[in-house]
């Protein structure tokens, strides 16, 4: 609770802007950049209580048959219950500190008065409402079965499924799957995961090996030809489903998203020994450090056909510089090494220097938005993952992953959430939302900030981490139906026909199926 009191990288230091003018939840004790009431020598922050009544509110639904809006449960506008808690501050910037753990979790509504030197109110710096969130409050739920148990049941699922064993005697996707639409995180990750299955689960090794090379095959058969501008990338989009139908998206690629099947080839190549599927590899490295601008910077989606930019916006980098060091690391290939310390610099001189951990969702508009209008955990978490991996890391790059860390936290994670009228709980907890723009609780972002957890927790020892992680983690297994193996994507409550259009996404099983085993092998649980 001490540490919740702390503000993430207030605007008040310097370091960054303000970043959260787009957010409605707050575990850690905020600080908002309120303007300064002219003649002011104090303020006055009074905090109203707004209650915890819920209402249904529409939400963008991303993964139904249609993009039709669906009802969502969400605090309902409140009136003041009479309840409030009052400090007085310097300066309007201040953060909440001062009263921020006696705030039960409740709607409120936040008021900044600039007093003179008698006390009287002379005007209102700001106000703003949001969530007063739950604080991490052990004990949680522990795992109901093995971590390896339920990881070989969440990847045979997905192994057994008829659109997956489509790839045995195809090497076109089984489109009745709609995911499959978005070809190199999908079917990427299809790789990916079916190489696992061959070695997590030798009896089935020949199967899945041939499920990964035809599939393989599809992604290097729909790549740019080796004259074009994204050379040897393949789609993020493939035929008019869902996202892919939208006119923003047809004949455009997300930039990131040529690692997701870069890696699935390196993975490939890993299990068989078949040189084909580094060589190509290789080459979408190639094209990403010709891609890459001079800053180190890369945009964040571009016309397939012409690399043209659809907008000004970054894509956040660092799965590209996980790219480049496995490269290094894994295969003693130090080409990208320049373009990796590039894209090094640009993520700290940049994205964290704006704080803006923005958003990079394929099913997501990238168009209009404004800085910290869509900011994500999986930017984020991520990134902090990636500094507490370097071995010359700094003491300030720590600080930094703790911030990061913090905010992936504060921002995205339910520790518990509010009831509804009916006396039920519509989230899955402890999860995380996967972003602002679509705030649902996810299991592939359990992932990541459960994973930068435990990557704190290697690095300092800090069992606090663990025990946030433990907790994310040990939650995949309950969500897991016990009688097929299934780790739902979604981990929100839903009734009847809501519940029947639960899409799953093959790229979240396997980062949970990987969590999972991670989790396994932190906490000594034998093979």
């Amino acid at each position: 609770m001490q540490e919740y009191l702390e503000p993430i990288r207030p605007g008040y230091e310097g370091r960054n802007p303000y970043w959260n003018g787009f957010a409605t939840k707050f575990i850690y004790a905020p600080a908002f950049g309120f303007q300064p009431v002219e003649g002011a020598v104090r303020y006055r922050f009074t905090i109203y209580d707004l209650g915890t009544a819920m209402t249904e509110s529409t939400r963008y639904r991303k993964d139904a048959l249609t993009e039709d809006p669906e009802p969502r449960w969400g605090l309902a506008e409140g009136e003041p219950t009479g309840r409030f808690w009052s400090f007085e501050a310097d300066t309007p910037e201040a953060s909440l500190a001062p009263v921020w753990n006696d705030i039960p979790v409740c709607k409120v509504r936040v008021r900044v008065e600039g007093l003179d030197a008698r006390g009287e109110v002379m005007g209102v710096a700001g106000e703003r409402e949001f969530l007063r969130d739950f604080p991490f409050q052990p004990p949680y739920p522990g795992p109901v079965r093995s971590y390896r148990e339920a990881a070989r049941m969440a990847a045979l699922y997905i192994h057994e499924l008829p659109a997956i064993q489509h790839w045995l005697t195809s090497d076109e996707p089984d489109m009745s799957y709609r995911h499959n639409t978005y070809a190199c995180k999908i079917i990427g990750a299809t790789i990916q995961l079916e190489v696992l299955i061959a070695e997590l689960l030798p009896r089935h090794r020949d199967e899945a090996l041939t499920i990964a090379r035809n599939a393989a095959r599809f992604l290097m058969d729909q790549s740019q030809p080796a004259d074009a501008p994204l050379a040897f990338f393949p789609p993020t989009y493939y035929a008019n489903l869902i996202s892919s139908s939208r006119e923003e998206n047809q004949g455009k690629t997300m930039t990131m998203e040529a690692c997701a099947a870069g890696n699935a080839l390196l993975d490939l190549y890993d299990a068989t020994g078949e040189r084909i599927y580094l060589d190509r590899a290789l080459a979408i490295a190639s094209t990403y450090a010709r891609l890459q601008a001079e800053d180190g910077s890369c945009p964040i989606k571009v016309d397939y056909r012409t690399g043209v930019p659809v907008n000004n916006g970054k894509a956040m980098l660092t799965v590209l510089m996980e790219y480049f060091l496995r490269l290094e690391r894994d295969y003693g290939i130090t080409d990208y090494h320049e373009n990796m310390l590039r894209a090094e610099r640009w993520m700290n001189d940049v994205a964290l220097a704006s704080f803006d951990m923005t958003g990079q969702f394929e099913d997501m508009t990238v168009l209009n938005q404004q800085p910290y209008q869509n900011l994500t955990n999986c930017a984020s978490a991520p990134y902090a993952s990636w500094l507490l991996k370097k071995a010359d890391r700094t003491e300030q790059q720590m600080r930094d992953a703790v911030d990061l860390i913090r905010f992936s936290e504060d921002q995205f994670v339910c520790w518990d959430v509010l009831p509804t009228p009916d006396g039920v709980r519509t989230i899955c907890t402890p999860s995380v939302y996967e972003q602002y723009g679509y705030r649902v609780p996810i299991d592939n972002s359990t992932c990541v900030v459960a994973n930068a957890l435990l990557d704190l927790y290697e690095a300092t020892g800090d069992r606090l981490a663990y025990a946030k992680a433990k907790a994310l983690i040990d939650n995949l297994t309950v969500v897991q139906n016990a009688l097929d193996g299934l780790i739902p994507t979604s981990l929100d409550v839903r009734g009847g026909a809501k519940n029947k259009i639960r899409g799953f996404w093959t790229n979240c099983t396997y980062a949970s199926i990987v969590t999972l085993l991670r989790m396994a092998d932190l906490s000594g649980e034998k093979p």
